[in-house]
């Protein structure tokens, strides 16, 4: 190779570098935006957190009062998503979680064949309504390490609802709390 045709390949790769440079100097200028004011996310910190729980909720209305007006037939419609990972039939097998029917007053963690957490296996007890409430709601508050990627349920009517739905797939259903009488 003579130093003609050397000069001629290095004066293309620079021209095309410098062409490159040209095109993201002239791109930056056509498509600038300002930096932002603080560098990552804003997250909420503790101490709000901490202040937003111990507010108590006065407004709240107690589980009974709620289940007392639960429709079934709604929450069946609510736990359509929660059939991607449960089934809900008599004798239906264990999917990425367990079955439900039943799971009213049944024992935590006693579906035979399905690989519970650690953490629901130490919770003991049953599936009472405040339990499923208070795991429907927040099921990572309820057991830290629960293997259940779902991130919980706000609003408590439709809690109540999905609750009620859950109490009519068994053989006897459980009765629902009574309300508590107004003094």
């Amino acid at each position: 190779m003579d130093s003609f045709e050397f000069n001629k390949i290095a004066g293309a790769v620079l021209g095309t570098l410098l062409f490159v440079m040209g095109l993201g100097i002239f791109s930056d200028a056509l498509f600038h935006h300002a930096p932002p004011k603080m560098a990552g996310y804003n997250l909420p910190s503790a101490e709000a957190e901490g202040a937003a729980a111990a507010t108590p909720a006065a407004a709240a209305v107690p589980l009974p009062e709620l289940l007392a007006k639960a429709d079934p037939k709604k929450g069946e419609a609510l736990t359509k998503p929660c059939s991607a990972c449960h089934t809900f039939e008599k004798g239906g097998p264990n999917k990425v979680g367990p079955n439900l029917y039943g799971v009213v007053n049944r024992p935590t963690a006693s579906v035979a064949g399905f690989a519970y957490s650690d953490s629901l296996k130490g919770k003991g007890g049953q599936w009472s309504f405040e339990n499923i409430d208070h795991f429907i709601t927040n099921p990572k508050g309820y057991a830290s390490g629960t293997k259940m990627a779902y991130g919980g349920e706000k609003d408590a009517a439709r809690r109540a609802d999905i609750i009620d739905y859950l109490r009519t797939l068994s053989d006897s259903p459980a009765p629902l709390p009574a309300p508590a009488k107004a003094p």
